[in-house]
């Protein structure tokens, strides 16, 4: 059976898809533990970093929209800011329209050494993103934000989800040697 549009068989598209989703699990881990290694070097946690980087991309955010995008609790938001703005890294800014509603901003000059540890990275990247053409980076650009749409989807549904966590097991001991392999 052929897939619509192409040559290929629907077993070859959901072996792509399926290594699609396998390289996106990649993708994702990887960059939590690029996430974890720059916030250890700034002695940040990594949620404290990957939400200062959310505030710098929208220029600003209230503590309600951070936690929103985050999935903090109200508490756990505002201890988060309460960090970085101990650290310097952001301020609170008195909304104009509304005195009541504060926003955190990021303090560009306190975060341009992190922005220098990612710089070489960004680079990289630039370069390999610039080997494509504009249709494929159209395309690409599509990919990644509806599934980044998706991923926020999902992750609220999760968040809902009320159902008991399974309970936690520890492995029994096997007399000094490792882990049993699984």
């Amino acid at each position: 059976m052929k897939d619509e549009g192409n040559n290929r068989s629907v077993a070859d598209k959901q072996e792509l898809v399926a290594q699609v989703g396998r390289n996106i699990r990649q993708m994702g881990a990887q960059s939590v533990m690029t996430s974890q290694a720059v916030a250890g070097r700034f002695g940040l946690h990594t949620t404290d970093l990957e939400c200062l980087d959310l505030i710098y991309l929208s220029g600003q955010a209230s503590a309600g929209e951070l936690a929103e995008v985050a999935g903090l609790t109200s508490g756990a938001t505002t201890a988060l800011i309460d960090r970085l703005e101990r650290a310097g890294y952001v301020e609170r800014v008195a909304d104009p329209r509304d005195r009541r509603r504060v926003h955190v901003r990021v303090r560009p000059h306190a975060i341009a050494p992190i922005k220098a540890v990612y710089e070489p990275m960004q680079q990289r990247m630039f370069e390999l993103w610039s080997r494509y053409d504009c249709d494929e980076l159209a395309l690409i650009a599509d990919f990644l934000s509806r599934s980044t749409e998706l991923a926020k989807a999902c992750a609220e549904d999760i968040r809902r989800d009320t159902s008991p966590s399974p309970p936690k097991r520890r492995a029994p001991r096997s007399g000094g040697r490792g882990p049993e392999k699984v």
